[in-house]
């Protein structure tokens, strides 16, 4: 299970960092997105002709973070995640388009192409419970 102050951390948040790697060469992507608690896993858009897109269907196998940023360290919180990402089909497509669209309504004006990431595993850290403090969790 995972643990209620990563799922809160995920809630807060709507910007994550997704990094691909195709060839040993690594590239990283923002893009908005909304958490699937149920599923445990990230659902954001992006065009199939990015390069992060493109890399997606080569490989995918991915690796990101979101975080909290500040200069104060003892606030300190972010989460690195591992993951694989597909494109929804079927009921999960309409449950992701219909959580996406729910936290960004701007969206449902764009040609929207949704990817999930079904998280494999989770490391937060987060200052407040100590310095360095972290909180894992693995499939």
């Amino acid at each position: 299970m995972v643990d209620t102050r990563v799922i809160k951390f995920f809630r807060k948040h709507h910007v994550l960092t997704i990094a691909t790697t195709v060839e040993n060469e690594p590239w990283c992507a923002n893009c908005f997105y909304v958490y699937l608690e149920e599923e445990n896993a990230l659902v954001f858009t992006t065009d199939t002709d990015t390069r992060h897109g493109k890399e997606f269907i080569k490989n995918p196998l991915v690796g990101g973070s979101v975080v909290f940023e500040t200069m104060v360290i003892g606030k300190l919180r972010g989460i690195q995640f591992l993951g694989i990402v597909s494109e929804p089909v079927g009921e999960m497509l309409s449950k992701a388009r219909w959580a996406y669209l729910k936290k960004f309504p701007p969206a449902a004006l764009m040609d929207t192409h949704l990817w999930v990431v079904k998280l494999t595993l989770i490391k937060m850290t987060d200052n407040r419970l100590g310095f360095g403090k972290k909180l894992i969790w693995s499939k």
